[in-house]
């Protein structure tokens, strides 16, 4: 590449794209571009003003064409997907996602905020490089519908003309995003992520541009069907209380005497104390809390004209891990189905009747709540080819800290909740052989220990519902540590070293590749993939416990804070990083033959494929998954999947 263009992009859409994403707000009949801010290389920032009568958009059409598909211009913008989303729309040109890079990825990649304004404040950028603040009351105002009044002549739209001022003041503010991306692009430029890294970022884009089909029927049918339930656990609860609005918290707690908190861990205290009325209006209240309708809104509001859902995934969307984050209806934190005829339930549901669903499921709300995951489905002539790593992280976990006894189990395929509870009690378990009740206690020690976790751990991952008592959870803990030494050890080892190098600036090295050094405001972990996890404005600080622990700046938004960490949650944040690295090798190899991928669920992927090719995509889906991996030799990988018309939990 011999140049570099930056770029920023003002627009107006009648769509929310906070609530329903990019694709949909760029491909609404509304969408306008206002703005182009670019500049090449070094070079003054210049500011194209679309709606100035005399500007030439045909001309100013070919040229960004002619630039933007040009291999030898480098294109970079702050999150680039907006803007590359905004042209294919606008010039009816897919982006090639290999000449681009997105300022905002380095800056997660460091540590820092996604956000143009809070990175630049993180940074300490010059005044004269840092975001204009007075963007977001502009971009209210010409960017976004207005609400008319007597006062704005009943106008729905805020054009330049309607404040001249306002518009000179917007274009200076485009000039200003494209001088601070640039700014924060050159003091990061070391960090720039490398071309594997690259790679898996064009594959994202691709996944986001190519979304997953939904079933709109159902959708609307469930939205439908959840309304008029709400209505009726309103009225209930109307009855129950008196209130003229039960759904106030205000007019709640008054009703229920309080005068603190009613969140979700006080009414489960309260689901176990109190009785009659009392009990059924939180059980009514712990219903209507319940996400199944949201998701369902949010499928239809991100839902494209074809309906299929664009931009389900944030690349990099978790900080310190590197791991996806889910946007729009948040394919991480789907709810379980365990119905046994999955398409009886979601015929029932078809026909939008309440009382139905009722009368055959009888929870409304959950039943719904199960069925999300259905609602993606593939389109016509294909099915869904579905693969997920078996027990990634305890494979890593091993792997990483030399638990050899781990790794060997999974190598020979063997149950490793059984190998894990024959280890701690010194007795052969069977899953439906000898001693099999202690499975469960290898199950849980294997969720809940792998960090450094204790009772408490065990407990949060559900101890008490798998038929553990609390009296016997300490000498679990107890018994998985003697059993998984090397992983103890590898805690304190990483602990240490990433101390030293905070402290004293040495580089600390572990098996694999792993090393830790520091260089001015970030402690680096060098992974075995060759990325880097990183922490910024490294230091020692107090923990809550009193004890002196390592401490790093996180950001809420644009706002710092100090942030703990120790042995155990570093060891969390690496394997779960070599984890999401492995799936991204995995999800690169099934690409080059099977590119449809529509989904991605924490260590599953979904590939969309013809109904013809599906057994024969599954298994070499699930040869890509166990193939070995060039910088982990010896990680023993091993894919499970299934075939399914519509996504489910197998």
């Amino acid at each position: 590449m011999t140049r570099c263009l930056s770029i920023d992009l003002e627009t107006y859409s009648e769509v929310d794209i906070g609530k329903c994403g990019v694709d949909r707000y760029a491909e609404d009949s509304s969408f306008e571009n206002l703005l182009i801010g670019y500049a090449f290389d070094d070079d003054p920032v210049e500011v194209i003003d679309l709606t100035d009568p005399v500007t030439d958009i045909a001309q100013v059409k070919r040229q960004f064409t002619e630039w933007l598909l040009d291999a030898t211009i480098k294109k970079t913008a702050w999150n680039a997907a907006f803007e590359m989303t905004c042209f294919t729309h606008w010039l009816g040109q897919e982006m090639i996602p290999e000449q681009w890079s997105d300022t905002m990825i380095t800056a997660a990649t460091c540590g820092l905020p996604m956000s143009l304004g809070g990175a630049g404040k993180a940074l300490d950028l010059p005044q004269d490089a840092q975001k204009d603040r007075r963007g977001k009351e502009l971009i209210r105002y010409f960017c976004v519908p207005c609400k008319p009044t007597q006062s704005n002549g009943g106008r729905t739209r805020n054009m330049p003309s309607d404040a001249p001022d306002k518009w000179a003041t917007f274009i200076e503010y485009n000039r200003q995003d494209v001088v601070t991306e640039r700014a924060i692009r050159k003091r990061l430029e070391a960090y720039e992520p490398d071309a594997d890294e690259h790679e898996a970022w064009c594959l994202d884009y691709r996944i986001n541009r190519r979304g997953v089909l939904c079933d709109r029927p159902l959708a609307e049918a469930s939205i439908s069907i959840a309304e008029e339930h709400s209505k009726l656990l309103t009225a209930k609860m109307k009855a129950l209380t008196g209130l003229a609005n039960p759904n106030s918290m205000v007019q709640l707690k008054s009703w229920f005497g309080m005068t603190g908190s009613l969140d979700k861990e006080v009414v489960k205290e309260m689901l176990s104390t109190e009785t009659g009325d009392r009990l059924e209006v939180l059980k009514i209240r712990k219903e209507l809390g319940k996400s199944s309708v949201a998701k369902y809104d949010a499928m239809e509001r991100y839902m494209c004209r074809d309906n299929r859902c664009r931009g389900l995934f944030q690349f990099y969307g978790a900080g310190r891990t590197g791991r996806f984050a889910g946007r729009g209806v948040q394919l991480q934190n789907l709810t379980k189905n365990h119905f046994e005829d999955l398409d009886t339930a979601r015929n029932a549901v078809l026909t939008g009747d309440r009382d139905v669903v009722e009368a055959m499921y009888g929870d409304v709300t959950d039943t719904l709540s199960q069925l999300v995951r259905t609602a993606f489905i593939a389109k016509p002539g294909h099915v869904f080819a579905v693969a997920d790593f078996s027990a990634i992280e305890a494979r890593v976990s091993a792997w990483l800290a030399g638990e050899d006894w781990v790794v060997e189990s999974f190598k020979q395929g063997k149950d490793i909740y059984c190998e894990t509870a024959s280890q701690m009690f010194g007795v052969p378990v069977g899953k439906h052989g000898p001693n099999a009740e202690l499975r469960q206690k290898g199950k849980i020690a294997v969720l809940a220990l792998g960090y450094g976790g204790t009772e408490g751990a065990m407990l949060k991952m559900g101890a008490l519902k798998m038929g553990l008592k609390e009296d016997e959870l300490p000498q679990i803990v107890k018994s998985w540590r003697e059993a998984n030494p090397h992983i103890v050890n590898y805690w304190y080892k990483l602990e240490e070293v990433v101390r030293d190098s905070v402290v004293n600036r040495e580089q600390g090295f572990l098996p694999y590749g792993l090393e830790v050094f520091r260089t001015g405001r970030l402690l680096h972990i060098r992974l075995p993939s060759g990325r880097c996890i990183r922490y910024y404005k490294p230091c020692m600080t107090t923990n809550r416990f009193g004890k002196e622990s390592v401490g790093y700046s996180s950001f809420d938004k644009r706002t710092e804070q100090l942030t703990e960490t120790w042995g155990g949650k570093l060891f969390e944040n690496v394997v779960q990083a070599v984890a999401r690295d492995c799936l991204i090798v995995s999800m690169l190899r099934v690409a080059e033959k099977y590119p449809d991928i529509v989904m991605h669920i924490h260590d599953e992927m979904v590939v969309e494929v013809p109904e013809n090719e599906a057994e024969e995509a599954l298994q070499y889906m699930y040869a890509c998954m166990s193939e070995p991996i060039e910088w982990a030799p010896g990680l023993p990988l091993k894919g499970a999947g299934y075939i399914t018309p519509y996504y489910m939990k197998d």
